[in-house]
Formats: structure tokens, C-alpha cells, sequence
């Protein structure tokens, strides 16, 4: 069999990636139903003043905040679009958006004993807090490069 016969028979149709597509988006769509309705929920029981009191505007402190929020609380890229979308809707500042995005895929707080019985202490210490860094660094580097742009 030549090599080209075998990379044919490697690719998958397109009906097959489809149904693959098709099978993860189902799989997601609960979470995703659950994390929309929690927004809702959350909406409608804090009121604006009340966030608009936390997050000042100011970059620093919002990039931290975001960025604490995210470490503590975990979770999976989709689902950090669909909250990240509701909280500028919400008139929360881009640095804080972005700062929370990255840390709530990056950094494992939540996971912590797993993750440190599995890698070790120091490993996931170090990990997290390199993440923690690295998603400051991000939402005032991507805001910035955001204001530039425009």
C-alpha cells in the first residue's frame, strides 16, 4: 500500500466529522443551558450598582479582580465566552473580562488537591501561579492592543 492510500484511508469523511461535531456540541449544550440560566439567575438577584461598585473601571484593579474571580472559580473555554459576553454587557471593563477569561481556563485553585496528589505540590504551585501572572499580563496586553486598534 503506498503512503497516499494510507493517508486516504486515515482521514474521516465528512459526514464522520460531522456527526463527531455534532455528537461534542450536545455533549456541551447542557453545560452551556446551565451557565446561561446561573447568568440569568445572577442578574436578576445582584444589581447593577452592586457590580458597578466592585468593578470600578480602572484597570488595575479590575485586571486583579477579574483575574481572582477566574483563579477560584473553573471551568471550560465555551462556557467562559458565554459568561465573559454577559459581564461587558453588563458595562464591566475589557481588562477584567479578559484577565477573567484566562484565569478561568488557566489556573486551578478549585483543582488544586488533585491536580497536586497527581504532579506535586510545588509543580501546581508554581503553574498557578505563573498562570495567575500571565493572565494579568494578557487582559492588560490584549485591552491595550484592543485601544490601539481602534
Amino acid at each position: 500500500m503506498t503512503d497516499k492510500e494510507k493517508s486516504k484511508q486515515k482521514q474521516p469523511t465528512f459526514l464522520a466529522s460531522l456527526y463527531k461535531a455534532a455528537k461534542s456540541f450536545a455533549r456541551m449544550l447542557p453545560v452551556m443551558i446551565a451557565v446561561i440560566l446561573l447568568l440569568g439567575l445572577l442578574r436578576t438577584l445582584v444589581p447593577k450598582e452592586t457590580i458597578a461598585h466592585v468593578f470600578t473601571g480602572r484597570w488595575l484593579p479590575d485586571t486583579l479582580l477579574g483575574s481572582a474571580i477566574g483563579s477560584v472559580s473553573a471551568g471550560n473555554a465555551v462556557t467562559s465566552y458565554i459568561i465573559g459576553g454577559e459581564l461587558l454587557k453588563e458595562g464591566i471593563s475589557l481588562f477584567a473580562v479578559t484577565a477573567f477569561i484566562v484565569a478561568w481556563v488557566t489556573v486551578g485553585i478549585a483543582q488544586f488537591p488533585l491536580e497536586a496528589s497527581a504532579l506535586g505540590k510545588r509543580f501546581v504551585c508554581v503553574r498557578n501561579g505563573l498562570s495567575f501572572l500571565l493572565s494579568l499580563l494578557v487582559g492588560i496586553a490584549t485591552t491595550a492592543t484592543m485601544m490601539v486598534i481602534k
